[in-house]
Order: structure tokens, then sequence, then C-alpha cells
């Protein structure tokens, strides 16, 4: 392992960076960290970034891509800990990892997507997701009990825009999901949590809603 301090290439309203900052933050590692423009790469972050995508995190001058790889790195190599132990519990954390990406990815398809039926289509969506998330969630605070994991700074991101989405607008996506809901106020409480949102982040999202020029967008002042 490097000595030198692991850098993280992100951008400012990336879900995706912000569980790498969750994870580096919770086991208080000392990282450095640069913003770039997604619309406008650097020619030297495209070189580093196999498919042009944040985050990055450079291991001296190794660049390590996709959030659940550079964070189970992290796990190896830093402790406490965040993934389960026992073989079971590590793979069913991992498989909601995995559909939790893509739940990230309908999020976005939700304040970006124009059309109004397809807007009510995709909520529909939404909903069902978060549904079969609140059946999964049968421990407190966290998904497998007291100790916070990667699965755990993976949906962080997630559960913390749809509650800003219902701040702007009254969505109920959450209406009836008691421990979704119990689940995002444990997380949005953590310092980690907190640090991995930028100054003004809720301005910037509310920002690049409305640049979207979605449905959504035309719900909200």
């Amino acid at each position: 392992m490097s000595e030198e301090k692991p850098k993280l290439i992100s951008f400012k309203l990336c879900p995706f960076v912000q569980r790498s900052v969750i994870a580096l933050e919770q086991k208080y590692i000392e990282y450095d960290i640069e913003f770039i423009d997604l619309a406008n790469k650097p020619d030297w972050f495209l070189k580093i970034s196999p498919f042009g995508k944040v985050p990055v995190l450079l291991v001296g001058k190794i660049p390590l891509f996709e959030s659940s790889a550079i964070n189970e790195y992290l796990d190896e190599v830093y402790g406490p800990h965040l993934h389960p132990s026992d073989p079971i519990l590590k793979a069913i954390n991992r498989a909601w990892m995995e559909t939790i990406s893509v739940m990230l990815m309908t999020q976005w398809r939700y304040y970006t997507v124009k059309e109004a039926e397809a807007f009510e289509k995709i909520q529909q969506d939404v909903v069902q997701q978060l549904t079969r998330l609140n059946a999964a969630m049968t421990r407190r605070p966290f998904f497998n009990g007291e100790d916070l994991s990667l699965l755990d700074t993976a949906i962080a991101p997630l559960l913390m825009r749809y509650q800003i989405f219902e701040q702007l607008h009254s969505t109920n996506l959450l209406d009836g999901l008691s421990r979704v809901k119990a689940w995002t106020k444990a997380l949005l409480t953590l310092d980690s949590v907190k640090k991995s949102m930028v100054p003004g982040f809720e301005e910037l999202l509310v920002e690049s809603i409305h640049k979207s020029e979605g449905h959504f967008s035309t719900l909200i002042s």
C-alpha cells in the first residue's frame, strides 16, 4: 500500500462518490479530494478513468474505479471493517449493494424524465423498490443491526436524496415505509454522511434538477 494519502476524484453531486467519502470518513482515513466538471472532463482524468466516470481513487499512481470496488479496497486495507464477517451475510449485503446501484439510476430517471406519463411510471417503480427494501430491513438502526456496514454507506446517498425530494414536494414515496424512514434518520445523523455533502449541497441539487428540465422540476419551486 502506498504511504501517500489516497486521493478521491469527485463530482460534487455524484451519489457514487458520496459512498466512498462516507467510507473514508467513517474509517477516519486521511485523504485528498479533487472535484472535476463532468461536462468538461480533463484529459488527465480520461486517461485514468476507463469509462470517464467518478469516483476514481488514486492510491499512489494506481487508479481504482467503481465505488463498490473502491469501498471494498478501503475495507480490506483500513479498519474497522464494515463488511460483515459471516460469508452468507456478506453475500446478502453485496447483493443489496448491487440492487441499490440500480435504484440510484432509477432515482436519477425520476428527477430527469421529461414526460409526465413516464414520470408516473418511474414513481411506481421507485415505490416498488423502496417497499422491497423496507421488507428486507428487519434490524435497527442499520441494515445488519447496531454496526454500520458498507451496504449502509451505499444506500445513504439514495435515501438522503429521497428525503430532500420530500421536502421540496410531497412525493409520498416513503408513506407506510416506517423501517426505511427510521433507517434514513439513523444514517443522516452520522458525521460521515453529513461530511459526504459538499457545502450548499441541497441548493446545488435543486439547481441540477431545474437544469435537467424534467417533470419533477415543474413540481418544485
